[in-house]
């Protein structure tokens, strides 16, 4: 039976990355050596790092006088290296989801902070749109996907301060202006490489500017003038990333990417909305491409379990929900076909059908 990989990270990875990384684990670049078991600093690994940053910058049209690193501690370990290298007095927040959340609490030890909004008090099932960013914040963060609530916020809005941006799971989903960033970070295990791994892209002249001390491997600094060479970088999620990124500009780039994605996400939307069992739970104009979230109507409640078992049996894999909002999530992210959205579509007709 096949198996549909709707996990919302670790998650599914192109089947050529897989197969490419697995051949570099067992003979990395016809060495005899294994990725695993060669020096990061040896004459074979430094091109690995140097496409991969190439290829960051050409997929996403990153302009002149920005840094891309690869660094380890995932995209948590960034909520503080952020406010860590870019905090003086006051930063600025937007509150959308558990990420978001936390990200707020770590950036509350290092100077004041303010939070512009938040979808708190609805369960985080919308983005706050009507708010005022603090002219006088060192910079105001948002996290542009809520993998949890299943909301995403498509615009790259100006700023009167510097915007720093959570993209763990909508990295290289849709097109974006990195410009209107100063900042852009993530983990790698939803659309790039698997876990273990962090990329941020910096805008080098927002940095220099605070006037406590940073140590040495939380300063980006450190890390820009050492090419993500200052220590051993996570060689096996970097080189995955690596053919992640080839797969990408292969298959038409970003943009052939966000139409896929578009198609993927309507059809199960329409298919949610048109079911009499379910019921989206994010507000419509802010869902999410890469995460959908849906519950069994309140009619139909005592049917969850049926139909969690149900699909399971159908080969479908990782989609239920969080227990923050319960029933069941679809994470779409770019390697997922959309045979595999048609094949939940399908089997959430086939219930229907049946009840």
């Amino acid at each position: 039976m096949k198996k549909h990989n709707f996990n919302a990270g670790p998650s599914i990875l192109p089947r050529e990355v897989i197969e490419k990384t697995a051949q570099a684990v067992l003979d990395f670049n016809g060495s005899g050596l294994s990725v695993l078991e060669i020096s990061h600093r040896a004459k074979d690994f430094q091109p690995v790092v140097d496409e991969a940053e190439a290829l960051f910058k050409e997929l996403l049209g990153i302009p002149e006088g920005y840094s891309v690193l690869f660094l380890g501690g995932g995209a948590s370990l960034q909520f503080c290296m952020v406010p860590f290298n870019l905090l003086e007095k006051k930063a600025a927040y937007l509150n959308t989801g558990t990420w978001a959340s936390k990200a707020l609490k770590e950036a509350k030890g290092f100077g004041e902070v303010v939070e512009v909004a938040s979808s708190k008090a609805a369960n985080f099932n919308y983005i706050p749109k009507d708010y005022v960013i603090p002219a006088d914040a060192d910079y105001f963060h948002i996290t542009t996907n809520n993998t949890i609530f299943g909301t995403e916020l498509f615009v790259d809005f100006d700023s009167p301060v510097p915007v720093v941006a959570d993209m763990s799971s909508d990295i290289f989903s849709r097109q974006i202006d990195v410009s209107k960033y100063a900042l852009i970070y993530g983990g790698a295990q939803k659309n790039l490489a698997p876990a273990g791994l962090a990329f941020a892209i910096v805008k080098n002249d927002i940095l220099g500017k605070v006037s406590r001390y940073i140590p040495t491997m939380l300063s980006y600094q450190t890390h820009i003038d050492n090419g993500s060479m200052f220590n051993t970088p996570p060689v096996l999620p970097i080189y995955s990333a690596l053919e992640t990124l080839r797969w990408l500009k292969a298959n038409g780039g970003i943009a052939a990417m966000e139409q896929k994605n578009i198609a993927k996400a309507n059809l199960l939307y329409n298919e949610i909305d048109r079911n009499k069992l379910f019921v989206g739970t994010a507000a419509v104009e802010d869902r999410s491409r890469m995460n959908i979230c849906f519950v069994m109507k309140p009619e139909y409640a005592e049917l969850e379990a049926e139909f969690q078992k149900f699909a399971t049996e159908r080969g479908m894999i990782g989609i239920k929900g969080h227990r923050s909002v319960g029933g069941f999530r679809a994470s779409t992210y770019n390697a997922l076909p959309i045979e595999s959205v048609q094949a939940l579509v399908d089997c959430m007709k086939e219930f229907e059908k049946l009840h």
